[in-house]
């Protein structure tokens, strides 16, 4: 972010643009929005986003690189970082994992160094600048001034160096990331070229780079291990670095073409789009480019021009957009609306950042396959976040670029050519599985419901269906059991909701498509959130062993949730709201529920995740899954209460400074929010035209349409002042409207949308409107029925009962092993359970079968008693005290609880026998996951003792497994005795800090244990 009197001076310099926007005129006319951006905010905080060089969705992200490591570098940025290492060449823009930041370029004087803590230098922030397509700094170590700027493809630097002999470009191969491989080689005294493959996030990622200099350098030299090998032109290994010299140069402009194919593929590019070294055209023309994207959406207006009454003697005074740089002895005026517009063209820009085209000029590319294709007729590209994106990022291009978005299914198409399934997190030309969910799925079907159709949409429809139908993460236990179970599979419940939806899309595919038969299977897959519903709390619930598990917290993020608790996945049926609302009690009910979610004043509870952030009650705006949530309440009696919570969250989650993001960015999607939810629509299920209305923040926003058509939403309420203002009125095409959603279609075919605002909420102007709609109603299923016990395990006699959510459905239920029917044993009253069983069940109404649900319960022997020398971790505490000896064996997936952690100690249990026994064997099991830091105990020693005092060791077993063995992966330490005793010892041994190969090297390592055996 700039300076304060920089921001005072570019928020009161634009304010001549905009001087007319109540003009009636539709057509557009370009303006320079590029003077609104600000790249820095979102690069404090955790916005984990960059400043850099960069051209819409470009290949090439040339920034600053501040921070190698930690959870805040994760973009190789951080505001509040004064040391700068160099220059590279990629970027990833709000993720929450780390990759990228390659090809580094770093200028510098005197004798070349390649260590980067001798080559690094300081920097002041007064002396950065950044604009979309455009970065400056000064290296205060040096005094050399640098400036960036880039094309699709290219990177171009220029340097401007003190007057001094030896002036150097230190390029950096081994920056970063895990180098699998690279080369350097100088073609001549003007051009390098090279290669780096690395491993991160992405395991095995590979980029050519060629460069070419604006002025011949006079010496070189190429390093392996830091060492220069002298008379080499070329060198190949992990870690590679080099320096050329230039002779007091002043100026030296470089320009950088990247490819994922080859160092040819690289100088095509840069031959292509950078056909000299005038650096200031490159730039005027990034500029360009910007803002013809950013006047896609022409916004006026915004709030109050300024504020005359702020306090006197203040260096900032507070708006409803935070602090603003106050000067003086008064404060001066504060112009809400061009703050507001800061933030509004910041968020469009950031929405642009990714994906990135991974196509060089003339089509290659490197697929998931790792094999070189070519992109015919579209651009082929890569880092897709969709899990986040699907939300709001990708429907906002399905209205502002859809071109693009026609590019983004095909690139899908394609990667299912190459991999057999649809993306998940493509990064590079590897797939890294990252997040849940099938959400390129939502991305098409979206894009074919509002008319995206030149693409194969029967292939499309069939790479939907392989996506979902193959066996991992936990895709076969919810085909079988119409959930996702947590005894099987970490984040049972946000899987099955998740997937829930994904099979919503699908079966919204195949309607159109006319395939009835898909269709049926689809709608009644997509109703599988009623089986983790649990209608005794209202909450989603993980499933275990046939019940609910317990016990149960809703401010608690645990292995059930991915990156949140049963608040903030409890509404996430955006497919059928409405039924929700019904099983929940009725509108009142649900309301009350929401109101609740946003203003309980309970704390999150369990693991430390820092992306859920942004918290207003449990609602946590800096993580997706809570973004469709304050539209909810339009589904209500107060859809007001949508108005409220939007406005609230646009003026509380985001600001004009660094750390204006509530939590990371995430490609694109937590800017996207902030577009659409400004512009007063959104979409909360994407796969369905249906946008609902919120609360437009400007005065008026004209989208222009690739359709040549263009649609206006006005609010000329959206200047009375600070504060909440709320719907009073509405017309769409200058005739009164009366819904609480606009149809895609209303968009498409161009026109005006206005609202009108006030201060006040209108009950009785909503009450009138019709609502949006989510509702399945076709081949309605049966919910599973769940089994209701004290514990899974037991000494004494138990009785279990079988409920359901669908009250009047009738169950049956077999105790033998078999599965049951409309013929098995009705259940009338609760079952008694006195020795090992097996209890499966259904609910059956109106003819229709739920899934068997199932549940085992084991008898323990009365004669045990355990007693822990040292305590497991609360956090890995299993079922409590008990838990080692309570029947339960875990499985190789330590999320799903099962599973007691020791950490720093080793595990020293004593087991009493109650009198001396004959013991044939003792054993432990235990879990390795190196990964994880959950290593296999270097050995178990077993001792016995009749007084329970003195103890004679009896056995000693190895693990059998070796550390660097990455496969989760479960092993019984078993020991033979075959001697009479009273009490057993064991002792498991930790393993003792990571090795140095793993990447947290030195950190404990945990010993994972479950059940302890007596024979």
């Amino acid at each position: 972010m700039p300076p304060k009197c920089t921001i005072c001076c570019s928020i009161f310099t634009v304010a001549f643009l905009f001087s007319s926007f109540h003009s009636s005129a539709q057509k557009r006319k370009d303006r320079d929005y590029a003077l609104l951006v600000d790249p820095f905010i979102g690069t404090g905080g955790h916005g984990h986003t960059y400043p850099g060089a960069v051209m819409p969705f470009g290949m090439v992200q040339l920034s600053p690189d501040t921070r190698l490591e930690g959870w805040d570098g994760c973009s190789g940025y951080h505001y509040t970082d004064t040391v700068v290492y160099g220059f590279s060449h990629t970027h990833l823009s709000g993720t929450g994992i780390p990759d990228y930041c390659d090809v580094l370029f770093m200028p510098t004087t005197g004798e070349p160094q390649f260590k980067n803590t001798d080559y690094r230098s300081g920097f002041k922030k007064k002396n950065e600048v950044a604009s979309p397509g455009y970065y400056k700094t000064l290296l205060d170590k040096y005094n050399i001034g640098v400036e960036l700027t880039a094309t699709t493809r290219v990177g171009v630097h220029r340097y401007e160096y003190p007057s001094v002999q030896k002036a150097n470009i230190i390029i950096d191969l081994q920056h970063r990331d895990e180098v699998l491989d690279s080369w350097i080689e100088v073609v001549n005294d003007h051009e390098v070229r090279g290669y780096r493959k690395s491993k991160s996030w992405a395991n095995n990622q590979q980029v050519y780079f060629y460069a070419k200099f604006s002025k011949p350098f006079k010496t070189y030299g190429i390093a392996s291990n830091d060492v220069v090998e002298d008379g080499k032109n070329k060198l190949q290994g992990k870690n590679i670095k080099m320096y050329l010299q230039f002779d007091n140069p002043g100026e030296v402009i470089s320009k950088v073409g990247i490819s994922a194919v080859s160092t040819e593929g690289a100088l095509k590019n840069m031959d292509a789009e950078v056909s000299d070294f005038d650096f200031k055209r490159v730039q005027k023309a990034a500029r360009a480019g910007w803002n013809n994207e950013l006047n896609k959406i022409q916004v006026d207006g915004g709030g109050p021009s300024g504020s005359q009454d702020e306090p006197e003697n203040q260096s900032t005074v507070n708006s409803p957009y935070g602090p603003m740089p106050a000067t003086g002895k008064k404060a001066k005026a504060v112009n809400y609306a061009k703050v507001k517009q800061t933030i509004f063209y910041t968020a469009l820009y950031h929405s642009m950042l990714a994906p990135n085209i991974y196509n060089d000029i003339d089509g290659q590319y490197r697929g998931m396959d790792q094999q070189v294709h070519t992109a015919q007729g579209f651009n082929y590209y890569t880092v897709f976040s969709l899990w986040d994106t699907y939300r709001a990022e990708n429907p906002l291009l399905n209205i502002i670029d859809r071109k693009r978005t026609l590019d983004f299914v095909k690139s899908f198409l394609a990667m299912y050519d190459q991999g057999g399934v649809l993306p998940v997190w493509p990064l590079a030309s590897t797939e890294t599985y990252c997040m849940i969910g099938n959400h390129s799925i939502p991305v098409i079907v979206d894009a074919y419901a509002k008319g995206i159709r030149d693409f194969d949409a029967e292939k499309a429809l069939a790479a939907m269906k392989a996506s979902v139908n193959h066996n991992q993460f936990g895709l076969d236990v919810y085909r079988k059991n119409g959930a996702v179970l947590s005894d099987v599979e970490d984040a049972s419940v946000s899987k099955t909701l998740e997937y829930a939806y994904d099979d919503w899309c699908i079966a919204q595919m195949a309607k159109m498509l006319n395939k009835p038969q898909d269709y049926t299977e689809y709608i009644q897959r997509a109703q599988y959130w009623k089986n983790v519903y649990n209608n005794q709390n209202g909450f989603m619930q993980a499933r275990s062993n046939g019940s609910w598990l317990t016990p149960f917290d809703p401010t608690e993020i645990n292995g059930n949730y991915t990156e949140g608790n049963a608040w903030q996945y409890s509404f996430f049926v955006p497919q059928d709201i409405e039924t929700l609302i019904a099983k929940m009690g009725g509108k009142e009910t649900f309301e009350a529920k929401l109101d609740e979610l946003f203003t309980t004043e309970s704390k999150l509870k369990g693991a430390d995740i820092p992306d859920v952030a942004g918290l207003i009650g449990q609602y946590a705006h800096g993580n997706e899954p809570s973004h469709h949530m304050a539209y909810l309440y339009n589904f209500t009696d107060s859809p007001e209460k949508t108005q409220f919570y939007i406005d609230r969250i646009l003026r509380e989650e985001y600001s004009n400074k660094p750390d204006g993001l509530a939590g990371n960015e995430d490609c694109g999607q937590m800017s996207a929010w902030y577009v659409m939810s400004s512009l007063g629509i959104y979409n909360i299920a994407p796969g369905q035209q249906q946008f609902q209305i919120g609360v437009p923040q400007f005065d008026k926003a004209l989208i222009s349409l690739e359709n040549g058509k263009s649609f206006t939403i006005i609010n000329s309420g959206a200047s009375i002042g600070k504060g909440n203002i709320y719907l009073q009125g509405m017309s769409l095409a200058k005739k009164a409207y009366n819904k609480l959603y606009l149809n895609f279609d209303d968009l498409a075919n161009g026109g005006e949308f206005e609202v009108f605002a006030g201060k006040l909420a209108n009950k009785m102007f909503v009450q009138e409107i019709e609502r949006p709609n989510s509702k399945i109603s076709d081949d309605l299923i049966v919910a599973n029925p769940y089994i209701i016990t004290p514990s899974r395990s037991f000494k004494e006699p138990i009785s279990v009962q079988i409920k359901s959510a669908d009250t009047d459905a009738k169950f049956y239920y077999t105790l033998d092993g078999s599965t049951p029917t409309a013929a098995s044993t009705l259940y009338t009253q609760p079952i008694n359970i006195s020795a090992n069983t097996t209890v499966k069940a259904i609910a059956i109404l109106n003819g229709k079968s739920s899934f068997v649900d199932e549940a085992s319960f084991v008898k323990l022997r009365g004669d045990l008693k355990l007693s822990l020398t040292n305590k497991y971790l609360q956090a890995y505490a299993d079922k409590g005290d008990e838990s080692l000896i309570n029947g339960i064996h875990g499985t190789a997936n330590w999320r799903t609880g099962n599973w007691q952690g020791y950490q720093g100690k080793d595990l020293e249990a004593v087991i009493d026998l109650g009198a001396a026994k004959p013991v044939k064997q003792v054993a432990i099991g235990t879990l390795q996951d190196t990964n994880s830091w959950i290593i296999f105990p270097r050995e178990v020693e077993y001792w016995t003792s009749n007084d329970g005092k003195t103890y004679k060791l009896a056995a000693t077993v190895t693990t059998k497994v070796n550390v660097k063995d990455l496969n989760p992966q479960t092993q019984e330490f078993a020991a033979p005795l075959n001697i009479s005793t009273r009490y057993i010892k064991l002792i498991a041994k930790q393993y003792g800090p990571l090795p140095e190969w793993h990447e947290s090297k030195g950190s404990q390592s945990y010993i994972f244990a479950d059940e302890i055996t007596v024979e």
